[in-house]
C-alpha cells in the first residue's frame, strides 16, 4: 500500500460485536479481514467509543425516552443509545481478536458527557476535532480507507469529515456491518456519494 495512505478502523469493540450492550449484526465477522488488511498498511489508526456513565446520547440517562428514539439536544438530533462503551469496562474494549500491533494511534472518542461523538475527526457539535486530521496530514497521509462499525454511522461520519479535511476517502464494505435503523444505511450511502467518498468491496 502507498504510503500517503492509512487506514482508521473505526470501533470495533465488544460492545457493537454479538453479545455486547449494542451489537451490530455479524460485527465480529469483520474482524478476521481487518487484521489482513492492516498488515498492508503502514499507517493503522484504531478509534474507540469511549463514554462517561451518564453520556447524553444514553436513553438511560432520559426519563421516559426508549433506545433508538431520537431527541433534539443543542447541537441537533441526537438518536438515543442503549448504554454502551462506557469508559473503563470490558465493553468498552478494543477486541481482543483484533492483531494489530503495529497500530500507531488509538482515537478515543464520545467522552464529552453533553456531546456524542460518531466521527473519528469531529465530535457531533461539528465543531470540536479529535485532532486525527492533524496527526494524519503530519505523516503524509492523504487517503483514508475506512473499515470497522458501523457503516452508516460512525465509519460514515467519519469519511464524510476525512473527505471535508481534505483527504480522499474509501469505504472497505467487505470489512464494514452496519445497524441500518430506519433506512439509515442507504442515506448514510447517499451523503457519502455526494461528498465523494468510494466504497469498495475488498481490496484482499
Amino acid at each position: 500500500m502507498q504510503k500517503n495512505s492509512a487506514l482508521l478502523i473505526i470501533d470495533v469493540q465488544p460492545d457493537f460485536c454479538p453479545g455486547g450492550a449494542l451489537p451490530v449484526p455479524g460485527g465480529d465477522q469483520i474482524i478476521p479481514l481487518i487484521n489482513r488488511l492492516a498488515a498492508g498498511f503502514e499507517t493503522v489508526v484504531l478509534t474507540q467509543d469511549w463514554h462517561p456513565p451518564g453520556h447524553v446520547s444514553f436513553a438511560a440517562n432520559h426519563p421516559g425516552k426508549a433506545p433508538f428514539e431520537t431527541v433534539t439536544l443543542p447541537y441537533g438530533p441526537q438518536v438515543l443509545w442503549p448504554t454502551h462503551c462506557v469508559m473503563g469496562t470490558p465493553g468498552a474494549a478494543l477486541h481482543p481478536a483484533l492483531d494489530i500491533p503495529h497500530a500507531s494511534a488509538i482515537i478515543r472518542k464520545g467522552s464529552n458527557l453533553v456531546v456524542d461523538s460518531y466521527s473519528a475527526f469531529l465530535e457531533a457539535d461539528r465543531a470540536t476535532r479529535t485532532g486525527l486530521d492533524g496527526y494524519l496530514k503530519s505523516r503524509g497521509i492523504s487517503h483514508v480507507y475506512l473499515a470497522g462499525l458501523a457503516t452508516d454511522f460512525c465509519v460514515a461520519w467519519s469519511a464524510e469529515d476525512a473527505r471535508a479535511f481534505g483527504f480522499e476517502a474509501t469505504i472497505i464494505e467487505d470489512a464494514c456491518r452496519a445497524i441500518d435503523l430506519n433506512g439509515s444505511l442507504a442515506a448514510a450511502w447517499a451523503r457519502l456519494a455526494a461528498v465523494g467518498a468510494g466504497r469498495v468491496g475488498t481490496l484482499i
